[in-house]
């Protein structure tokens, strides 16, 4: 599929008009077929977008109702067409088909849950004593939509994090300009697409394409942009929370989640979660299981289970149902990860199994025992097939090891004893903790976000639209002085 636009404003579907030639192209990671060829669109065309998008919330209004009827009807369609939708997903980023399955139906959820949300927006009511020469004794607050929401997406889970921020918006009565990583733009346009089948207004979802330092750049310097929800690295999480002075955002960054196997764990469970949690669509999950702690009395039985079930992983073509390790998103990446296997292997761990690129992008699970923790793999985000795992003792040192990270995004903690979960739930440094499950296990419905440079903000239905309305207070003087 090659496709050329760049820009949908207003129901409509435009190529850029640049003369710069500003064209990029993209390919599909597996067998490196030409996706898009893309004109980026010029400065003029971005601020047609977002002047589009202030006059829909300036003139148009979709009642809860409404809302409910359209994001339900998205979410129908996509349970209907998920192996359809899948395949796009797949041939865009390299996602095993049985993974981009599961993604559609999160997607699918999350659209739902966001319906249900759209009439369930309300304030309170109080009677208040009213203050010194003041006359009211009634107060209610409402919630209101922000206004824009500028929804910025990244290629590895392309519609389900776009699920997680357009629905929500949406359902808040808010309007949205769509920016989907370049890679991804095939499934960013069939979701517009869906939304306007189900009946979205012409104006309520505008999408442009482009590089961060070219249209992502426009965007955030345009200030009727009232909220900015991103996910993507550090670094331009930071950039995006620097420039946004007083608008809000919602920032979902990077991690090198941990996971803790203490000595009293159902192994079986914590070995089959956490090779599931470090190997999925080739570790491109921010969390996904990075480092594995594992007591020291279990320790040589878990590596020994964890390690065999690696090797049992089949590699190749994502597009075949049973593959589980397919390619990563480029050689670039691929040559980095290998390259942090190298690090790893020269400062004194041990590869048990993997590290080595297997065919074209796709880098064989690796799995690493007892690395150094200075190194990359422990201290950054690898983004790639590869685990470290590490023995321990002294539940106070490891605490202070999973603390050391610079993220804290959520982590996975298993063992039986409820003593120790609730200790460790509480002292890991976190946005989240998944007790007998592993890190990257998340509840759509349930808020999600983390804490130092893993972001600030909750994603979630529920808790993005607190983020995405504003709270106005109404007094009423309900005293009668006749």
């Amino acid at each position: 599929m090659t496709t050329t636009i760049s820009v949908h404003c207003n129901g409509k579907d435009t190529v850029s008009k640049s003369d710069d030639n500003n064209t990029l192209e993209f390919f599909n990671p597996w067998n490196n077929e030409k996706l898009i060829t893309l004109i980026e669109p010029t400065q003029e065309e971005v601020k047609n977008v977002i002047t589009n998008s202030v006059e829909t919330f300036e003139k148009k209004r979709l009642t809860p109702q409404e809302r409910y009827e359209i994001l339900s009807k998205a979410a129908e369609i996509l349970k209907e067409r998920k192996r359809e939708v899948a395949k796009v997903i797949s041939k865009d980023n390299g996602k095993p088909i049985k993974d981009a399955e599961t993604e559609v139906m999160r997607a699918h959820i999350t659209f739902q849950l966001s319906a249900e949300e759209a009439r369930k927006i309300n304030g309170y009511t109080e009677e208040i004593a009213p203050p010194v020469h003041a006359d009211y004794s009634l107060g209610i607050t409402i919630r209101e939509p922000v206004g824009v929401v500028c929804a910025i997406t990244p290629f590895n889970f392309p519609l389900a994090l776009a699920a997680h921020k357009i629905g929500p918006a949406i359902a808040a009565g808010n309007t949205v300009i769509f920016k989907p990583s370049e890679q991804t733009t095939n499934t960013g346009q069939l979701l517009v697409d869906i939304l306007h089948e189900s009946g979205l207004p012409d104006g309520f979802l505008n999408m442009v394409v482009g590089r961060g330092n070219t249209v992502g750049e426009t965007l955030l310097q345009d200030e009727r942009i009232n909220f900015y929800t991103f996910t993507g690295s550090a670094r331009v999480g930071e950039y995006i929370k620097s420039k946004a002075g007083f608008r809000r955002v919602a920032l979902e960054l990077g991690s090198n989640a941990p996971n803790i196997v203490h000595h009293d764990a159902d192994l079986d469970l914590a070995v089959n979660s956490l090779v599931k949690a470090a190997f999925s669509y080739s570790g491109q999950v921010c969390i996904s299981a990075q480092r594995i702690y594992v007591h020291s009395k279990i320790f040589n039985k878990f590596v020994e289970k964890f390690t065999h079930l690696t090797k049992d992983l089949k590699l190749g073509n994502p597009l075949e149902d049973a593959t589980d390790i397919g390619p990563v998103i480029n050689k670039a990446n691929a040559d980095r990860i290998v390259s942090w296997i190298d690090e790893a292997r020269e400062s004194g761990a041990e590869i048990l199994h993997g590290g080595r690129i297997f065919d074209g992008n796709v880098v064989e699970p690796t799995v690493v025992v007892n690395p150094n923790p200075s190194i990359k793999l422990m201290c950054e985000e690898v983004f790639g097939p590869v685990v470290s795992i590490n023995s321990y003792d002294c539940i106070d040192d490891l605490i202070t090891s999973v603390n050391a990270s610079k993220y804290g995004l959520q982590a996975g903690v298993f063992t039986r004893d409820i003593h120790t979960a609730i200790n460790l739930a509480r002292k890991i440094h976190v946005g989240g903790v998944n007790i007998n499950n592993a890190s990257i296990s998340r509840a759509d419905s349930m808020p999600y976000g983390g804490v130092k440079q893993s972001g600030v903000g909750r994603e979630g239905p529920r808790a993005a639209i607190e983020d995405m309305t504003e709270v106005k207070v109404i007094t009423f003087n309900t005293i009668n002085n006749q």
